[in-house]
């Protein structure tokens, strides 16, 4: 496995929270569950390659006690295929998200997260 330079602006915790992601020429919606979080994305496994570069629209449910969920519009910016052995060749998609119009508020709330999480690493 390669172990190259973490070059992300932010810091990325493992935080599991269901995910709501919608590619925003579709009326489809997939409901995942998110691999890692930071202030600037999120990491999601996806059964299918949404392309890369391509506008999504999100819900984050934080699971943190607040009654509202984020709602931000984000774009792909990596995916990695990966096959999953104990499911005899089916593909799965690790796929990185960046967060594009989420507001200050939400934003504060993920980072919030992060340095919680962080803190108790």
């Amino acid at each position: 496995m390669w172990d190259g330079i973490d070059r992300r602006k932010f810091p990325r915790v493992h935080y599991k929270c269901v995910i709501r992601l919608r590619k925003r020429d579709s009326s489809k919606a997939i409901a995942t569950n998110t691999e890692n979080i930071g202030a600037g994305g999120i990491c999601v496994i996806l059964d299918e390659d949404l392309g890369l570069f391509q506008g999504v629209n999100l819900e984050v449910d934080l699971e943190n006690g607040l009654p509202s969920n984020i709602k931000c519009s984000g774009t792909i910016v990596w995916v990695v295929k990966k096959h999953d052995i104990g499911k005899k060749g089916r593909a799965q998609y690790d796929t990185g998200i960046e967060f594009v119009d989420i507001s200050e508020e939400s934003a504060k709330r993920v980072a919030k997260i992060v340095e919680e999480h962080l803190k108790d690493s």
